[in-house]
């Protein structure tokens, strides 16, 4: 079981937070309201903000020039990771990925199965590591959002979460393989 963590973590992190929409506006983003509320409250930086349409070149372009980006350590996308042909969110993150987290995923449909039912396998959601820099790809509804932060990545992205959190391994991301 993890700690309790109250108030904000003792080691801050830098986020951008995508979302990906062809109808959202800045006005209309509540999944992206709520990820930088979240974030922003847990004590970390808000490095940058964008939206996009559900284009892969125009995704992959945010998402590379972020990981390029010494500030930012995690990217939080919204949006796109269902199973329509305009839903390629998920497809641009996993191939940018060097290093997949799959138990990112599971957990969170395992999450997701308790509050929404088995509608929950349409949610391709997914994590990984590019370049250093931690990319969580969420699901367009707040909802989603709200459960993913809430239950998994506000834990770890404290560096207080036990046994083990994300924030921890940063500085080792990038180390060379023997």
């Amino acid at each position: 079981m993890t700690t309790s963590l109250e108030g904000p973590t003792p080691k801050p992190v830098g986020v951008a937070v995508l979302t990906v929409s062809d109808t959202r506006t800045v006005d209309t983003d509540t999944s992206g309201d709520l990820l930088i509320e979240r974030v922003q409250t847990a004590g970390h930086t808000l490095v940058a903000r964008q939206l996009c349409p559900d284009d892969p070149q125009t995704i992959r372009a945010f998402v590379k020039s972020w990981c390029d980006d010494s500030r930012v350590d995690v990217v939080l996308s919204t949006g796109g990771t269902g199973l329509t042909g305009r839903d390629s969110t998920t497809d641009v993150f996993e191939g940018l990925y060097e290093k997949k987290i799959p138990g990112f995923g599971e957990l969170f449909r395992t999450l997701s199965y308790a509050e929404i039912g088995s509608s929950t396998i349409n949610s391709r959601a997914t994590g990984g590591l590019a370049s250093g820099t931690l990319l969580f790809c969420l699901p367009g509804s707040t909802g989603a959002c709200r459960l993913a932060w809430d239950a998994i990545l506000h834990e770890q992205l404290d560096l207080r979460t036990r046994p083990c959190n994300l924030v921890q391994l940063m500085p080792r991301f990038e180390e060379a393989s023997k």
